[in-house]
């Protein structure tokens, strides 16, 4: 007989077999990790790098970590490509020596490994692998030249954090590299071609570079062609298909780890080279997957440092919005995304205030504690958070037309200024950009939608960050048990998924993965919905003063 024991490593789910009751680590888990029959996903997340190690019956055997953030150089956000292998390699020793601990086995083999990244981004390279201009994450608002000309150019929204949208505007300011591009890829792009040799994406993370055709799972020819004679003239030697990814969908084959790559990867040399590898997915394809969210008529929210609601459509939109993007599921469906660039920063900025305070006054609390207690304060708060508004713009924000971010807290003199109020209007906030862009799939496109699953750490406090997005979709918000997990965990399932391909992805998640999974659902009431919509035309009123800020710091910071 067997017994399951869940416990929580550094906010999230960690799932340890027991066998006869007795516990500790069993036999076959032994044997299982001995005989490499086990999946590993790594995401590069935006301030942490995560690996998750699953077992055949997709139960978490390990996990290891590495924490990384970005830096803003000479007004561009990026990682440096050096910082991205040291986390890697960390994050892989982390994992290994988990399992060293807990097992007593060294991780030699693994069947197929995954790799996750954050979406979109601008990574070019020459035809000697050399890295041909700085790293641009999605995090960039610096393109709107360029994708306002290529909306209108294919007739289809073209965000400022595509990839093709930060190639084009290269090209408009005349950046000289340019010329010399062999090849256009994304951070998990570049990480497998180092690891594999091979240049392709999924097609989840493909439709953040280029759009993508649904039915030819490819990108889509005739804006391929449009793109090459607008730049026709500029003589450059490759047309675009030649310089971007293949793709490849969920279950197909992405190559293998070579020997180059195992020792980049484990600088032990104890990972032996030669295993399979998936195609390389977006963190918003992995959060899909984690929140069994491939099928039509599903959605899933993931909130980090940024926020985006994704819902599989039955059919194309009606017209083209600047306030959603088009992508796929990483079995190329069509997805609309309503994408905010901030969520979590904030909060978490204050989050690190009141523990200063706590520090003055001697006071010792973990993290997870910390958290439970401000974030559960909220709910004492009024429905509308009391006339407080907060904007958690730390970079600009495409929804409300702002390239460059300041966060920004409004406490008007009649507001009711206490903690619960100020918690609550920052925990709104997280929401507030990426409502915008919601409102029109729903409201205005009446897409259907049967479930919304939220995943991401600001949802590991139970039902708290949970009924206020309820109330901010007006629609029940269901969450798993793994919401804390997300990425690397819905990777290293795609990584299982190259030996289940009998079955369509998703009816291995709902039959194999998800089948009996514990969920948690709220639904939205009346009072709530109208607090939330009431902080909402506070929120859209005063954006003015969010941009002004803006502004202001831009200015300030480029006299300094």
């Amino acid at each position: 007989m067997w017994w399951e024991n869940r416990f929580r490593i550094n906010g999230s789910i960690d799932r340890v077999i027991f066998t006869n009751g007795l516990g500790g680590w069993n036999e076959q888990t032994k044997t299982q990790i001995e005989n490499g029959e086990v999946y590993l996903g790594i995401e590069l997340g935006s301030t942490r790098i995560k690996a998750v190690l699953l077992n055949e019956e997709v139960e978490v055997l390990s996990q290891g970590s590495h924490t990384w953030e970005n830096q803003l150089k000479n007004g561009i956000w990026t990682y440096d490509l050096e910082s991205a292998w040291a986390g890697l390699q960390a994050c892989y020793a982390d994992l290994a020596k988990n399992i060293k601990n807990k097992y007593g086995v060294c991780l030699r083999k693994i069947r197929v490994i995954g790799i996750s990244g954050m979406m979109h981004g601008y990574l070019p390279f020459d035809d000697q692998g050399n890295q041909l201009a700085m790293f641009r994450t999605w995090r960039n608002n610096m393109t709107e030249a360029a994708a306002d000309r290529l909306t209108d150019l294919f007739a289809y929204n073209i965000p400022q954090r595509w990839s093709i949208a930060h190639l084009y505007q290269c090209i408009l300011d005349g950046e000289a590299h340019v010329k010399n591009i062999a090849y256009l890829t994304t951070l998990a792009g570049y990480v497998h071609w180092r690891l594999t040799g091979e240049k392709v994406l999924g097609i989840g993370e493909a439709s953040g570079m280029f759009p993508i055709d649904t039915k030819k799972k490819d990108y889509r020819p005739e804006m391929l062609e449009k793109f090459d004679a607008l730049i026709e003239e500029k003589g450059y030697p490759w047309k675009l298909k030649e310089i971007l990814p293949a793709v490849k969908c969920a279950g197909e084959n992405g190559g293998r780890l070579s020997p180059e790559g195992a020792k980049l990867l484990d600088v032990s040399g104890q990972l032996q080279p030669g295993c399979r590898m998936c195609p390389p997915e977006a963190d918003g394809g992995t959060g899909m997957v984690a929140t069994n969210s491939v099928a039509k008529r599903t959605g899933n929210v993931s909130a980090g440092t940024s926020a985006f609601a994704m819902i599989v459509l039955e059919q194309e939109l009606s017209k083209v919005y600047r306030q959603l993007d088009l992508v796929t599921t990483p079995s190329g469906d069509l997805v609309a995304m309503a994408h905010a660039d901030n969520c979590t920063t904030e909060i978490n900025g204050w989050m690190h205030l009141f523990r200063e305070v706590l520090n003055l006054a001697g006071v010792q609390m973990d993290d997870n504690t910390l958290y439970e207690i401000i974030f559960r304060e909220s709910l004492k708060g009024d429905l509308d958070g009391g006339g407080l508004v907060s904007y958690g713009f730390h970079s600009g924000e495409h929804g409300v037309h702002l390239n460059n971010g300041c966060p920004l807290f409004l406490h008007p003199t009649e507001a009711s200024f206490h903690l619960a109020n100020f918690v609550k209007s920052q925990l709104y906030s997280c929401f507030g950009a990426m409502k915008l862009g919601v409102d029109f799939l729903l409201k205005e496109e009446c897409v259907k939608v049967d479930r919304i699953v939220a995943q991401g750490g600001i949802f590991n406090t139970k039902e708290v960050a949970q009924r206020y997005l309820a109330a901010t979709l007006e629609t029940p918000v269901q969450v798993m048990e793994n919401a804390g997990e997300g990425g690397p965990w819905g990777m290293a399932v795609l990584a299982s998924y190259m030996d289940h391909t009998d079955l369509s992805l998703e009816a291995y998640l709902q039959e194999r993965v998800f089948a009996g999974s514990a969920v948690t659902e709220i639904q939205p009431t009346e009072t709530e919905t109208a607090g939330y919509k009431a902080y909402m035309k506070a929120f859209k009123k005063a954006i003015p003063a969010a941009k002004a800020a803006a502004e202001y710091s831009r200015e300030t910071y480029m006299a300094d």
